[in-house]
């Protein structure tokens, strides 16, 4: 696997820096802007915990996945990929992506029931990335279900030898 080694360590680097971003988004910037925005909009103010919530929410669920990421990696270097332990990590993924899409759905559907000729727009601008989550969200499954192909298959070969 030494191909594979090369792709592993640049990847945790990046995994480390976006944890990093993601961590300041959402004890930071996030609340930081939502604050700001109240009190220069008291229109918004009602939205500012809210808002500020469904953000945490959603990048702690990016952090789940990195951090279920990175155990893959780890087991990618060990060579115990093709594990069925390995599968745990996975549906850690598939969850916190689906936890994540369901959020987003309710959020869609509430700006879907208060929307006017105004905020329309912002309706369809919010199916993209529920487009987007959705089609993730399908290829971890699709993923995971390979990698439960190739673990049976390493198994019996590893039974055979």
């Amino acid at each position: 696997m030494p191909r594979v080694e090369r792709v592993v360590i640049p990847l945790r680097i990046c995994l480390v820096v976006l944890f990093a971003v993601l961590v300041v988004f959402q004890t930071l910037s996030f609340p930081g802007q939502f604050a700001a925005r109240a009190a220069e909009s008291p229109q918004f103010a009602p939205l500012r915990w809210p808002a500020t919530a469904l953000a945490a929410f959603w990048l702690l669920c990016a952090e789940v996945v990195i951090v279920a990421t990175w155990a893959l990696l780890s087991r990618v270097r060990a060579d115990r990929i093709f594990t069925t332990s390995s599968l745990v990590w996975v549906d850690v993924i598939v969850g916190a992506i689906a936890a994540a899409w369901v959020v987003l759905v309710g959020v869609v559907a509430w700006v879907g029931s208060v929307a006017d000729e105004e905020r329309g727009p912002v309706m369809l601008l919010l199916l993209v990335p529920t487009l987007v989550v959705a089609v993730v969200g399908l290829l971890m499954v699709v993923m995971r279900a390979l990698l439960r192909a190739a673990t049976t298959l390493r198994t019996d070969m590893d039974a055979v030898i």
